[in-house]
């Protein structure tokens, strides 16, 4: 698959995280091998049409949950999902909560992060091509506000807004850490949305995180601390309604109704240091989709 096969329409992305490894109701389903400069994404792309929209979706772990997220190619999984025409994308992922409000089984559409991620490579620009977008509202308000209203219509308990700290992993925090994170306003903890998110940004893709709360962590008094027995007993649930989420989602949203009013399909105009005409044409090959925009 190259880049000319970007559709000109949008094209809605969903990448899936722990527990959800499909979507339901899709038409025309089929799962496609997508190659990157970058290697292999997690797994093979499943697109189809949703409700008469086209949609994509990507398992962030693989159909098999082998990924750690340390090992998530996270360059290759937002360069495939530009390759195949997506122009938003809702990131689906399991975390654990800092808050006794936010409840396991919230979803919180999360507005902020705190990047806490250590060893993962977190930009596609390289020496010959350098740019700096900006990350100060990370995720798109636009796409929010479907989600929020899909939340409603479905009665799932739903939070507008939130900080999502990233850690590392794999291991989950120790007491103190999670002290501290709760002690800076952090809402939710997790271990795969960066830098997706900023990939996404740089790629021109909006962006938004529905964080499934699986649990407390490990801070709260009255609640025994976060385990992978406890985290996929609530799983098992919240993928069903993540599903169903994506549905409604699809069922009401309106294609070219709302343009994306937060610039995340220009952020890279004024972005991009390097003057056009000095970017080689083999790197500039290698960005492909995500620059390709800025070079014709």
């Amino acid at each position: 698959m190259t880049g000319k096969d970007k559709a000109e329409k949008p094209v809605i992305g969903f990448i899936g995280g722990s527990g959800l490894y499909d979507i339901s109701g899709i038409n025309g389903a089929k799962w496609v091998k997508v190659d990157t400069p970058y290697g292999n994404p997690s797994d093979e792309l499943l697109q189809g049409t949703l409700e008469n929209h086209k949609v994509v979706f990507l398992p962030r772990h693989g159909r098999d949950h082998n990924l750690l997220p340390s090992d998530l190619n996270s360059l290759a999984n937002i360069y495939a999902l530009k390759l195949m025409g997506v122009t938003e994308i809702v990131s689906l992922s399991a975390c654990g909560s800092f808050d006794a409000n936010i409840k396991p089984g919230t979803f919180v559409l999360v507005d902020q992060f705190i990047d806490f991620s250590k060893v993962r490579k977190n930009t596609f620009f390289e020496p010959g091509c350098v740019a700096h977008v900006s990350m100060a509202k990370p995720t798109c308000d636009r796409l929010a506000k479907g989600l929020e209203s899909a939340c409603n219509r479905l009665a799932i308990p739903c939070k507008r807004g939130g900080t999502y700290l990233v850690i590392e992993g794999p291991q989950f925090s120790t007491k103190a850490e999670s002290l501290l994170y709760k002690s800076w306003g952090c809402d939710v903890i997790g271990m795969t949305n960066m830098p997706e998110a900023k990939l996404a940004r740089e790629a021109e893709i909006c962006y938004e995180t529905v964080g499934m709360v699986t649990d407390y962590d490990c801070w709260h008094p009255d609640h025994e601390a976060v385990t992978v027995d406890k985290v996929i007993s609530r799983l098992v649930d919240n993928a069903e309604y993540a599903k169903q989420l994506i549905g409604n989602f699809m069922a009401h949203y309106v294609e070219g109704k709302e343009p994306c009013y937060e610039g995340c399909q220009s952020a890279l105009e004024s972005a991009l240091v390097t003057p056009r005409e000095r970017v080689k044409p083999k790197l500039a090959k290698k960005l492909g989709p995500v620059i390709s925009r800025l070079l014709k």
